[in-house]
C-alpha cells in the first residue's frame, strides 16, 4: 500500500497539520517526515473524518437504469464520503440475509466505498408483516439499520415489534414518517397557500409529525431506539426536542435539500424538486437549520434519489419523487451552516461523520484525526465558488437540484482507509 503524507491540511478548522498515512492508518499527526511518500498538497484545504452518508438509494438490484451500485459509490467518493447506507427499496426489496449480503457484496467489488445495507422493516415493505431482521443483523452484513424508507409504517403494532426486536442486538430503526391517511397517494407537495395557487395536491406538515409523536413514544415505552429521517418540519424538531429532554433514545437527520430549497422553487411545475418529504416554507428551513446546529438533529443525510429520465420526466404531479444528493451535500452544508458561521468544521465532522457512524454502528468510521485511526479522510476547499453543472454527475441520473446554482466549496479528495478514492477531484477508476 502507497503511503501518503498530507500536507498543510487545517484539521477541522483548528490549525494546519500534517498527516503520515502508513498501511490504512494515521501514523503520525503534526510535522511528521516520510522519505519515500507520496505527498497531498493540502494547503489551504479543511481536513474532515470521511463523511457517512446514513440514507442513500443505490438502486441496485433492480434499477440499474437509474443507478448502479457503482456509480452511486463514484458520486459518494467525489462527494467525500467514505461509508453510505444503502436503503431497501430495491428490487427484490432487501429483506433478507441473503438480499444484504448482496448489496455488501456489489459495494466492496466497487471498493470507493464501504457499503452498508439497510434492512426492511416489513417484507417487501408491504407493511405487515416483519421481514428477517434477525437474520439480516446475524449475516455477514451485520445490518443494524432498519427502514422501510419509501413507505411509512404506519401499523403502530407492527412498528412497536420491529422497535422491540432491534432492541434484541443494538439496532434501531429508521422511519418514513408520513401518515398515509393524512397524506395520500395524489400529494406531491406541501399543503399551503403555494399548493393551492398551482392546483397540486398537497400535505400538511402534520402528516410527518404525527409519526413522529407516535414514534418516540412506542420507543420511551419499548426502550428501543428510533431513528427519524429526513425531518423537514418545524413540528417534527419541536417533538424531537421534547423527547430528547425525556431521554427518549431518539435521533433524526436532515437533508442538504430541506436546508436549503424552498417551496418556491415549485412555482415552475419542475419534477426535478418534487421530493418526498416535500420541500417545505421558509420558516421550517430556519427551524431545520437552528435544530441542527443545535444538535436537536443529529446528523446530515441526502436521501440521494436518483431517477432515470423516463421517470422524473413528467407533469409535476406524475413525476417519481427523489434528487441527487451525494456529491453536493457537503457544499451545501458548507454554503448555509459554515460559511454564514451556524455551524464550525467540528461540529460539521460531529454531524457528518461522527454521529452517523455511531447511529448507524459502523466502528471504522467517524473516528478522530488522531495516530493510530483508520485513515478516513475527507479534504475540502471551503472557499471556492463551484457552479454545479448536472452534466458533471458521476451519478447515471440527472434529476440534481443544485443545477446552475453557485455553493461554496469544492471536495478536493477523499481517502478510504488511506487509499485515495477522489485524488484532485478524480475518482479512482
Amino acid at each position: 500500500m502507497t503511503n501518503y503524507l498530507i500536507k498543510g491540511a487545517d484539521l477541522l478548522g483548528t490549525g494546519r497539520k500534517d498527516l503520515l498515512i502508513q498501511d490504512g492508518l494515521i501514523a503520525e499527526v503534526g510535522s511528521p517526515t516520510a522519505e519515500g511518500a507520496t505527498v497531498i498538497d493540502a494547503d489551504g484545504l479543511v481536513a474532515l473524518p470521511g463523511l457517512v452518508d446514513l440514507h442513500t438509494h443505490l438502486r441496485e438490484p433492480g434499477r440499474e437504469d437509474a443507478e448502479t451500485i457503482r456509480t452511486g459509490s463514484a458520486a459518494a467518493a467525489a462527494g467525500g464520503f467514505t461509508a453510505v447506507l444503502a436503503m431497501a427499496n430495491t428490487n427484490p426489496v432487501t429483506d433478507t440475509a441473503e438480499a444484504a449480503e448482496r448489496v455488501l457484496d456489489l459495494g466492496t467489488a466497487c471498493g470507493l466505498v464501504d457499503v452498508q445495507p439497510v434492512g426492511a422493516v416489513s417484507k417487501s415493505l408491504a407493511g405487515e408483516e416483519l421481514a428477517e431482521l434477525g437474520l439480516m443483523a446475524r449475516s455477514r452484513a451485520n445490518v443494524r439499520v432498519f427502514s422501510d424508507d419509501g413507505k411509512c409504517v404506519h401499523d403502530a403494532r407492527l412498528m412497536r415489534r420491529a422497535l422491540e426486536y432491534v432492541k434484541t442486538f443494538g439496532g434501531v430503526v429508521s422511519q418514513h414518517a408520513q401518515e398515509p391517511r393524512l397524506a395520500d397517494g395524489a400529494a406531491c407537495c406541501h399543503e399551503g397557500e403555494l399548493s393551492g395557487r398551482l392546483g397540486l395536491p398537497g400535505w400538511p406538515g402534520v402528516a410527518e409529525e404525527v409519526i413522529v409523536a407516535r414514534d418516540v413514544m412506542l420507543a420511551r415505552h419499548t426502550g428501543s431506539r428510533v431513528h427519524i429521517a429526513h425531518v423537514s418540519t418545524a413540528g417534527s424538531v419541536e417533538v424531537i426536542r421534547w423527547a430528547k429532554s425525556q431521554g427518549i433514545a431518539v435521533t433524526a437527520e436532515v437533508t442538504p435539500h430541506h436546508l436549503m430549497l424552498d417551496t418556491t422553487r415549485l412555482t415552475d411545475y419542475d419534477p426535478t424538486y418534487k421530493v418526498n418529504p416535500p420541500l417545505r416554507p421558509e420558516e421550517d428551513i430556519a427551524e431545520l437549520r437552528k435544530a441542527l446546529a443545535d444538535g436537536t438533529i443529529d446528523a446530515v443525510a441526502t436521501d440521494h434519489a436518483p431517477h432515470a429520465r423516463h421517470d422524473k420526466e413528467h407533469a409535476f404531479a406524475e413525476a417519481a419523487f427523489g434528487m441527487l444528493g451525494l456529491e453536493q451535500a457537503l457544499q451545501v452544508v458548507n454554503t448555509v451552516m459554515v460559511q454564514p458561521g451556524l455551524m464550525t468544521w467540528a461540529q460539521v465532522a460531529e454531524t457528518m461523520s461522527t454521529a452517523p457512524a455511531r447511529i448507524a454502528g459502523l466502528g471504522g468510521h467517524g473516528r478522530p484525526l488522531a495516530a493510530g485511526e483508520p485513515a478516513n479522510i475527507t479534504l475540502i476547499d471551503p472557499t471556492a465558488t463551484v457552479e454545479v453543472d448536472r452534466a458533471d454527475s458521476h451519478s447515471l441520473s440527472r434529476n440534481n437540484p443544485w443545477h446552475q446554482m453557485q455553493l461554496t466549496g469544492r471536495v478536493q479528495s477523499t481517502l478510504l482507509r488511506g487509499r485515495p478514492t477522489l485524488l484532485n477531484q478524480e475518482v479512482s477508476a
